[in-house]
């Protein structure tokens, strides 16, 4: 119900220009992550009720001051809130808003009075944080090995997507200082943002490029309108390219799966990296620069109305799910590696790799989200969802190709989406 706050900084993108989804190398070695050695002030927990940094372990729980003391008050005064039927989502902006909500997320991760724990946190619960954090547990090994792997997965993602989940939930919040976005909200305002995206700095990648296509004839806004988003889906195809090169063992399948693996897949990687420039407003474009609504997407004339409003729907559905950047990380991953793509020759070993990813995103989810026991079988979900809607997506391009004569499709999506679906 309530955003998280956002505080991620994502890395710098990757300044690849390859625009062959068939070149592929070795993913970059990439640095340490820094480990932490002492009391749980130094280990930045989170707080188990709200998500803020907990300042200790209290009640049964780690838990910040804040939700302690909410707590605390809770008792000794034996208050009875409001009842509530929303199961309100309790966050550190929220936390607030529904003390009836936020008490039952206290007693549902476990605080309880007969728990209570004042001062130092004990060298065994001290030891235990540590080695979950620093991905170092001699009693679980797997854990360990996936630990790893979801971290290695997460800097790739900051690496190669230049707008994260995070940052468009930062710009979507209001929360960046000053740099909204230029709203396109009619044809005439479509004019005016092409001239406001050339005139502000965007990425290496689309900089090296024209920023936009030239200028449609008058009478073809719509073809306009339709080549500017495929134009940035072309760059978000080398995006994926690069980040399915960093997955361990994908550089070693069978060079000619590899291309399966990727025509297929990185069109349902797009549609989900687009969900979360998403709102129930419009939708965020050139790399968070202009915010074109979604009335106006649907005013266009027929078909090309039709083409947005699904991905809307999906977004609505799959932006519930409040996953973070390392979450959608591992997610893409899952998705490349999916097993049973026409035409494959060698699977098994895609299929373990997948396997691996997935225990990776099953003991991610578990930890970052443990008040959703279903989120992973929610998540896996998508998966199907995600087909039907690009082979929706894949079949309209082809009947506009026929409608249209005089729409040219991106020379790189003209090559995925041939003989797909």
């Amino acid at each position: 119900m309530y955003q998280r706050s956002v505080n991620d900084k994502p890395l710098s993108p990757s300044q690849s220009s390859d625009c062959s989804i068939v070149s592929l190398s070795r993913p970059r070695p990439h640095s340490n992550p820094p480990t932490y050695t002492d009391a749980s002030s130094l280990l930045n927990i989170d707080c188990r009720v709200c998500g803020d940094k907990a300042s200790g372990f209290h009640y049964g729980v780690h838990a910040c001051e804040g939700c302690k003391g909410f707590f605390r008050r809770t008792l000794r005064l034996k208050l009875v809130y409001d009842h509530c039927d929303l199961h309100c989502r309790i966050h550190k902006k929220s936390r607030n808003k529904c003390q009836y909500c936020r008490f039952q997320k206290c007693l549902l991760v476990g605080m309880s009075h007969d728990a209570i724990r004042f001062g130092r946190m004990p060298q065994v619960e001290r030891e235990k944080l540590q080695a979950e954090f620093m991905d170092v547990d001699p009693r679980n090994p797997e854990s360990t090995d996936l630990r790893a792997l979801s971290r290695q997965l997460c800097l790739s993602y900051h690496r190669h997507f230049p707008l994260t989940k995070s940052k468009a939930k930062a710009i979507l919040s209001g929360k960046t200082h000053g740099n909204s976005p230029f709203v396109i909200h009619d044809m005439k305002s479509l004019t005016a943002g092409q001239y406001f995206i050339n005139c502000r700095q965007l990425p290496v990648l689309e900089r090296q490029r024209s920023v936009l296509p030239p200028e449609e004839p008058a009478g073809e806004l719509e073809l306009s309108v339709f080549r500017r988003l495929q134009f940035r889906s072309a760059e978000a195809v080398q995006e994926v390219t690069e980040f399915a090169k960093s997955i361990p063992g994908f550089t070693e399948l069978d060079m000619n799966d590899q291309v399966i693996l990727l025509k297929y897949g990185v069109i349902e990687v797009m549609t989900t990296m687009l969900a979360p420039l998403m709102n129930k407003d419009g939708t965020l474009f050139a790399y968070g620069q202009i915010f074109m609504t979604r009335e106006f997407l649907k005013s266009l004339r027929k078909p090309f109305c039709e083409m947005m409003e699904p991905k809307f729907e999906f977004a609505v559905k799959f932006n519930v799910l409040e996953l973070d950047d390392s979450d959608m990380a591992l997610f893409f991953a899952v998705i490349i590696l999916s097993g049973d793509r026409p035409g494959l020759v060698n699977v098994k070993p895609i299929e373990d790799l997948q396997e691996t990813v997935l225990l990776a995103l099953e003991l991610q989810l578990k930890t970052i989200h443990p008040d959703c026991p279903q989120l992973f079988a929610k998540l896996l979900q998508k998966m199907t969802d995600l087909r039907q809607l690009v082979a929706n997506h894949v079949r309209l391009i082809h009947l506009l190709k026929k409608q249209e004569l005089q729409m040219c499709l991106h020379p790189l999506l003209q090559e995925i989406m041939r003989d797909l679906y």
